[in-house]
């Protein structure tokens, strides 16, 4: 059974940068990696998602530039850097896998979810 451990959260002022990090148990994995938080409206709004392989990334469009997806195959993780960090990218950030080949930014497409960490950006 696949289980996702999340770590690296805390509290930064705007414009700083923090480093996730989702680390993997058991095989296999999954196909594809994303990570999420909550928004108003939504359980949770996709963030930025990565095949297992590391080689397509995606993100949303509210953190492109400013955050990178990435993977550390050495360790079997999956790891979100987030630069320039806002007050409005406050929340608290789930990893999750999915090992459908659609629907990837939808949270209802993933089945397996780490216990988030929480991250805080003060003005």
């Amino acid at each position: 059974q696949v289980q996702l451990v999340e770590s690296g959260g805390g509290d930064v002022q705007a414009v700083c940068s923090l480093r996730l990090s989702c680390a993997a148990s058991g095989r296999p994995v999954g196909t594809y990696m994303g990570w999420f938080r909550p928004a108003p409206g939504k359980s949770r709004e996709f963030v930025a998602g990565i095949t297992w392989g590391g080689t397509m990334s995606d993100y949303a469009e509210t953190v492109n530039a400013r955050f990178t997806i990435s993977r550390d195959y050495a360790k079997n993780t999956v790891i979100l850097q987030m630069n320039s960090l806002k007050p409005e990218d406050t929340a608290v950030y789930f990893c999750a896998r999915t090992t459908k080949a659609y629907g990837r930014r939808s949270a209802s497409a993933y089945d397996v979810w780490g216990q988030g960490t929480q991250v805080t950006v003060s003005s």
